[in-house]
């Protein structure tokens, strides 16, 4: 596979995920907050790694999840974010390269470690992120393969890389790029804490650069600052092109000027874990998109990728997704 010919390039924390089945007695003496992205330094980090009882370790972030799932499809994703060319990094590097995914991003050779991300996933399926950055927020608009950009049908943003004013900026650099040559931005809001802490700017990227918008409803409510997920859904038609709003259970409902379509989550038996369920529905949606698929078919390809990391622990799925294209009625 080339670099010139993808389907979709994303731009995100390159993280590698640590994840561990917990009680919320385990929340109440870390003093986390259920539910909650929380960035932490790297001694907390360390404490964190300490305290849990078990560990599965996997190359991890969200735009990276949502590559992988693309690939799973059997589409063609890149992928660009910040390593260091340590232990880790070469672990990232090496498994985004085995699910078929180009990342020729340099590793920084000096700095902070490579990031990971502690994910306490409760008996509830609900995931406790805390994440230490390291390399990756330090990715700026000089390390972006504007080539690669520019080749990509789709450039995915990842909401969670924007808490540096060198993020915002490289996003911005990214969009231009990607409609400079005809191509389509995509932005996931991937966390409500964070859009409260940046609304202003991440309104400003919906609004004036954003051609698919991906949020559940903590996010677009957030967003908007609104109550309710119906006093959102009519504050976001025509601030971008499309918008794609997941509601856990209720499935997700998809957004394109006036045109609305509801679509019903795929059954799941046993929900085990969310981590990375709203990456997955990114995923068969973008990958739908990019193989001109009507849009409620995309949203059902989203439903049935999300549904295929909700009944394991961790963010993949654990077969080839193109296994359950048999599954989308025609």
């Amino acid at each position: 596979m080339t670099a010139t010919d993808l389907d979709v390039v994303g731009i995100g924390n390159a993280l590698v995920d640590v994840l561990s089945h917990e009680d919320d007695g385990f929340l109440e003496r870390l003093a986390l907050t259920k539910g909650a992205m929380t960035l932490v330094d790297a001694e907390r980090a360390e404490q964190l790694y300490r305290a849990v009882s078990s560990r599965t370790e996997m190359s991890g972030g969200s735009a990276a999840n949502t590559l992988a799932g693309v690939a799973s499809f059997g589409g063609r994703a890149g992928y660009i974010g910040r390593v260091r060319d340590d232990a880790l990094g070469t672990v990232f590097a090496h498994d985004l390269g085995s699910l078929g995914v180009v990342f020729d991003s340099p590793p920084a050779t000096a700095g902070p470690g490579t990031g990971r991300c502690i994910i306490v996933v409760t008996p509830d399926a609900q995931r406790t992120m805390n994440t230490y950055l390291g390399a990756s927020s330090l990715l700026g608009a000089d390390h972006l393969d504007l080539d690669l950009i520019g080749s990509a049908a789709v450039t995915y943003l990842e909401g969670f890389l924007f808490d540096r004013p060198e993020a915002k900026e490289a996003y911005r650099v990214a969009a231009e790029a990607a409609h400079a040559a005809g191509r389509t931005v995509a932005l996931s809001l991937s966390d409500g804490f964070c859009v409260d802490r940046h609304r202003a700017d991440f309104l400003a990227l919906v609004a004036g650069g954003t051609d698919i918008l991906f949020a559940n409803t903590d996010e677009i409510t957030s967003l908007y600052q609104v109550a309710t997920f119906e006093e959102a859904v009519e504050l976001v038609r025509g601030h971008c092109r499309i918008a794609c709003l997941t509601r856990s259970e209720k499935g997700s409902v998809i957004l394109a000027g006036d045109d609305e379509w509801e679509i019903a989550a795929h059954p799941v038996e046993t929900v085990v874990d969310t981590t990375g369920a709203g990456d997955l529905y990114a995923a068969g949606f973008l990958y739908g998109w990019t193989h001109d698929q009507p849009l409620d078919r995309c949203g059902r390809l989203g439903s049935i990728a999300a549904s295929a990391v909700l009944g394991h622990t961790g963010a993949r799925p654990g077969l080839s997704l193109a296994q359950l294209l048999h599954t989308l009625e025609p």
